[in-house]
């Protein structure tokens, strides 16, 4: 029997639309017209665009005809009762709220928990293993301290260890057992773990931080948003003959509820939930939905994206496709692994992370390489990537800055958009930016925003 050792793509293109192929000087006008911040960038000015998976992914040929069948009808649409039925059958949670995108779920997660916590004047922690920038900043926002506990191992960036997103549960038990317990009111893990590389997190991790958080009666929540490709690498290192469906409904039914964001692992171009089991705080949840999203069977959402969102869920554990979307990331980290670029080890599973601190070391903390390299890359070859270092963790809550643990640049990789063909273009981009690595330069801010600074700051460069 032929067992073909490539991995194809599980689907054919239907559509397809033009790259912006922009010249070196044209590309480099785009930058200062951007204030070399690539967020303010236009998206024809990027040639490949690794920004993020956020809300980038191709939908089927079933999503697009799910638009059409959409409903419309402001209050108890056929679309969000398929929404609802649908996750709900996943979840096992009893309540789906929807809301337009996941940092509109986390903003009425902690807007309602800081409302509680204000009429009984506590001070409240948010433990996590790590929070990504806006569940961080929605947290701080509504008064919470939002504390990460990442793995040691996820440090060593040159072992092939597993399940770098694990929570590391020796800190969380410290924690859990000298805080009292009224100033924790949720637990959170991340899956997969977006800060610490897209690393997965491994479900006997998930297991023992349930117990953990329930032994001291923490309600526990999932920040889920790409929980498919967490199930990918469950199933490819610790569960290899049970089913991706099986292994979801497991881990949601480890938790008490989850914050999510459709953007990611369900191929929506918009839309979340925020689910929960918990009769107490749906009320609040409720009002607070319909003060800033909209009415609780459509929150923020037109009756087609439901439909796109229901459908995407019911496609994103399809076996192929989860083998082939690892499958993509491996191809990368095998290029960078031979060219000896340095990178986050093993490959995540929705982007490379590369490790801007190795690739520049004459570069400090304060001069943000990550930005420098992600400058750079879009400068030679019209790549888009992200920052994950300094300029977007550096800055504390008190205005203080130091460095952060790591300095990284995301590329991020949007669901069934490129071919093999465009990862190898970047592959070459990137190699090209290492070899002449020594002539990256610093990077200043110029000026900021008071929060989610890598959205919105302006920054210089000598001489790009």
């Amino acid at each position: 029997m032929f067992q073909p050792k490539t991995i194809i793509e599980p689907f054919q293109i239907k559509s397809v639309e033009p790259l912006s192929l922009l010249t070196h000087s044209q590309r480099l006008q785009a930058l200062k017209g951007a204030e070399f911040n690539l967020f303010k960038l236009r998206s024809n000015e990027v040639t490949i665009d690794l920004l993020t998976d956020s809300g980038t992914s191709a939908m089927s040929a079933e999503q697009w005809a799910s638009l059409q069948r959409g409903d419309e009808s402001y209050a108890g649409s056929r679309s969000f009762q398929e929404f609802h039925e649908t996750i709900k059958n996943l979840t096992g949670y009893s309540h789906i709220i929807p809301t337009h995108q996941g940092r509109a779920s986390e903003k009425i997660f902690f807007s309602v928990l800081a409302d509680r916590r204000e009429r009984t004047q506590r001070l409240n922690f948010i433990p996590n293993n790590s929070h990504f920038d806006t569940t961080r900043a929605n947290a701080e926002a509504a008064g919470f301290e939002a504390v990460d506990f990442p793995c040691e191992e996820f440090f060593d960036f040159e072992s092939d260890f597993p399940f770098k997103g694990n929570m590391n549960l020796k800190k969380l038990k410290s924690f859990l057992e000298q805080t009292p317990r009224e100033q924790i009111p949720v637990g959170f893990i991340t899956i997969t773990n977006n800060t610490c590389g897209g690393q997965p997190v491994s479900f006997e991790n998930l297991k023992s931080t349930a117990e953990l958080y329930r032994k001291y009666q923490i309600p526990f929540y999932l920040d889920a948003c790409r929980f498919a490709e967490n199930v990918a690498f469950i199933r490819k290192y610790e569960r290899p003959k049970d089913s991706a469906e099986n292994i979801a409904k497991e881990i949601f039914r480890l938790a008490d509820g989850c914050t999510f964001s459709a953007k990611k692992d369900a191929f929506a171009n918009i839309g979340g939930f925020l689910a929960t089991n918990d009769e107490d705080l749906l009320e609040d949840f409720t009002a607070a939905l319909i003060l800033t999203e909209g009415f609780p069977t459509y929150g923020g959402l037109a009756g087609r994206d439901l439909s796109v969102i229901a459908q995407g869920l019911r496609e994103v554990l399809d076996e192929s496709y989860l083998t082939y979307r690892l499958a993509v990331t491996e191809y990368m980290g095998d290029f960078l692994s031979r060219a000896k670029i340095p990178f986050l080890k093993p490959p995540g599973g929705h982007a490379l992370y590369l490790d801007a601190k190795r690739i520049a070391p004459h570069l400090s903390w304060s001069d943000f390489p990550g930005q420098s390299l992600a400058i750079q890359l879009y400068l030679e070859a019209g790549i888009r990537s992200c920052e994950i270092g300094s300029v977007m963790f550096g800055r504390k809550p008190d205005g203080s800055e130091s460095a952060h643990t790591s300095e990284l640049v995301r590329l991020a990789i949007p669901r069934r958009v490129y071919t093999q063909s465009h990862m190898d273009y970047v592959l070459e981009a990137v190699d090209y930016v290492f070899k002449k690595r020594k002539e990256l330069k610093p990077v200043k801010i110029l000026k900021e925003p008071k929060r989610l600074r890598h959205f919105g700051a302006s920054f210089f460069v000598a001489s790009p």
